[in-house]
């Protein structure tokens, strides 16, 4: 970003942090908490925004998401749709911003180039797309990245962190030229930063993979962060691949073993997927079965559903396999380490037959390699000596 436009976001700092001085301010409705909030549309609008000075031309195949579109027109802009009711539009190099724009859209100026990054499911796919080049700030330390890249790139000195989502350093995401915050849904949860950053003139894309079911659907996404790097046709290829390790098990019968999917929080809670989230889609696939058929409200934005320990071996004792969700837990040595959580996992039959799991820190920061991870899953399913595979571990 150039001198001048650097001492136009400054100006524009200053004076954010101005507006309001000694006074007490409300946020009139904001985004929600996404804890608890309903989803009110599940799929994006199908018809190609009619933006004035421009031509359109295609929309970019999509086969499973359904919670963003990408439409694509002449000289080289594209608008990204997303089903919450933003529009992005990408400006090509030099191109200039169509006039009388709606005032849902987001205007993103390429090159980007540095990128704020907070949503860290994306990370992965600046990694596989060789485009960590165009971030510069992240809102995560380092040690909270488990993509190799990103922790390179913050040992280098070539990404630094710049706060996290509800605290990020306004001043240094102007000193650092930032061209984009990438965020997560959290952002929702602190509505007076989107309204700040929008007010220096650094653009907010809030990425919601997380909405989607099908596990195809979130790498799909790749395809969002394709189009912002210039990089559409190797966002297709890596999703092909994944859709391929998938589409390797079409004609496979399903096992019928069930699968427990959970870990146990500071509180002694254990956390579980409510059904129709995209990790009991993946045991699915792989040729298992989740053990909760109706968990959860699919209605409700939340992915993980809470219940006692009592609660959970009253209905998952006799599952066949524990997968045990390393991502977020502390992970687990050994089975021993299980039962010190709670002596009733010793009475398991997944336990007794040796038959638990463990996945890795890195789950939730893989998402570029989900049909691998499913893959995974039906080895562990299928093959009794499986031990360590690529995502997940037998704990003995």
């Amino acid at each position: 970003m150039k001198k001048g436009l650097v001492a136009v976001l400054l100006a524009a700092l200053l004076a954010s942090l101005c507006i309001g001085c000694g006074e007490t301010t409300t946020s009139s409705g904001g985004a929600g908490d996404t804890s608890t909030q309903t989803e009110t549309s599940t799929k994006a609008d199908l018809n190609a925004p009619d933006i004035e000075g421009l031509t359109y031309e295609s929309t970019v195949e999509l086969e499973y998401a359904e919670r963003f579109k990408i439409y694509r027109y002449e000289g080289g802009y594209s608008v990204i749709r997303v089903y919450d009711g933003r529009d992005y539009i990408l400006i090509p190099e030099g191109g200039e911003v169509p006039s009388d724009l709606p005032g849902n859209v987001t205007v993103m100026q390429k090159p980007l180039d540095d990128i704020y990054i907070q949503a860290t499911s994306s990370m992965c796919f600046f990694a596989s797309l060789d485009a960590m080049d165009h971030l510069r700030l992240s809102g995560t330390q380092i040690d909270g990245w488990y993509v190799d890249e990103a922790v390179e790139a913050m040992e280098n000195g070539e990404l630094i962190f710049a706060g996290k989502y509800s605290e990020p350093d306004y001043e240094l995401l102007v000193s650092e030229s930032c061209d984009l915050a990438l965020e997560s849904t959290m952002l929702l949860h602190n509505p007076e930063v989107l309204e700040k950053l929008e007010e220096m003139g650094i653009p907010v894309f809030i990425e919601r993979s997380t909405y989607e079911k099908n596990p195809l659907a979130k790498i799909e996404w790749i395809k969002v962060i394709g189009e912002m790097v210039d990089e559409p046709e190797a966002a297709q290829e890596i999703y092909d691949v994944q859709k391929g390790y998938v589409q390797s098990l079409d004609d496979f019968e399903n096992t019928e073993k069930t699968v427990a999917f959970f870990y146990v929080n500071d509180n002694g809670v254990v956390v579980t997927r409510k059904s129709s989230d995209y990790l009991p889609a993946m045991i699915e696939l792989a040729g298992g079965r989740y053990c909760f058929e109706n968990l959860g409200d699919p209605e409700k934005a939340t992915s993980g559903v809470n219940m006692t320990m009592e609660e959970f071996y009253a209905n998952t004792k006799d599952v066949d396999y524990l997968i045990y969700n390393a991502s977020i837990a502390d992970p687990l040595e050994s089975i021993d380490d299980l039962i010190a959580i709670n002596s009733l996992f010793a009475d398991y039959k997944a336990v007794k037959e040796g038959n638990v799991w463990t996945t890795g820190k890195s789950l939730h920061q893989a998402t570029d390699a989900l049909g691998a991870m499913i893959l995974d899953i039906n080895t562990m399913l299928t093959n009794d000596s499986a031990e360590e595979l690529t995502y997940m571990k037998r704990l003995h």
